[in-house]
């Protein structure tokens, strides 16, 4: 009989389960698992970090179905995702969730760096947003985005594939609401959205801090772009390596 206490820890991803590492026995481990949990159809282990234009990672399947895709479900929406092909984390989902609850009625948002549309779908689900605008670069994860949309009968979110770079200047509206879930240098993209906020817009800002530094090495990165805010929120959304965090700057333009 197997122990399931020796199994060390994994996330779930719809039918998938993901290791980070594992020991020598890592196929024995994978099979054990399966029996384990009958709802578990494939066993992946990470074998290469987030990495390149669009940060995706490499697996190799250890046991049960060859495939690196699963549907997903999260905050009363399904979501159809290839871990490999597409940025993504199961484990911000209680942040999702709390950027949608923080969203008033008939709101016009901006989700950047918006993946396989997670953050644009959660926040329809759960809030009365009137319209969520979605930019993603990766065209894979944008082609899932399409397939998600449709999945779960979503009508109020517009999509566009390309480099926010060059989408945004397109975008001749200004947004009660923007997000940036991308940490990984995200002040770098703060120079966009000068022209598209308004007074009390609210952005949340993501991004990579020492517990030591939390929040001000944040709050000052945003306030060379934005002098007159009011930050309303600094959060820990996990933790990424030892002492370091990813965390959102929830601020408002004054």
């Amino acid at each position: 009989m197997v122990n399931s206490s020796k199994i060390p820890s994994y996330d779930i991803i719809g039918d998938i389960a993901v290791f980070s590492k594992l020991d020598k026995k890592q196929n024995l481990t994978a099979k054990n698992l399966l029996r384990l949990n009958p709802n578990i159809k494939t066993v992946l282990l990470k074998i290469k970090q987030f990495s390149g234009k669009y940060r995706l990672p490499k697996f190799k399947v250890l046991a049960g179905k060859k495939t690196k895709e699963t549907l997903y479900k999260e905050n009363n929406a399904r979501f159809k995702v290839d871990l490999e092909k597409c940025y993504f984390s199961p484990r911000l989902g209680n942040e999702r969730l709390r950027i949608s609850d923080r969203v008033k009625h008939n709101e016009t948002i901006l989700v950047m760096f918006s993946g396989i549309a997670i953050y644009p779908i959660v926040i329809s689900r759960n809030s009365k947003a009137r319209e969520i605008y979605s930019v993603e670069i990766n065209p894979t994860a944008h082609k899932y985005a399409i397939e998600n949309l449709m999945l779960n009968k979503i009508v109020n979110i517009k999509l566009f594939k390309g480099d926010v770079k060059k989408i945004l200047p397109k975008i001749k509206i200004k947004f009660d609401r923007i997000v940036m879930p991308a940490p990984k240098n995200a002040d770098e993209f703060l120079y966009l959205i000068k022209n598209k906020v308004k007074k009390n817009t609210i952005i949340h800002f993501y991004d990579f801090s020492q517990e030591k530094d939390f929040p001000n090495q944040s709050i000052n990165k945003i306030k060379k772009y934005f002098r007159k805010i009011k930050v309303i929120n600094a959060v820990k959304c996990g933790a990424y390596a030892p002492y370091i965090y990813r965390v959102c700057i929830d601020f408002q333009i004054l």
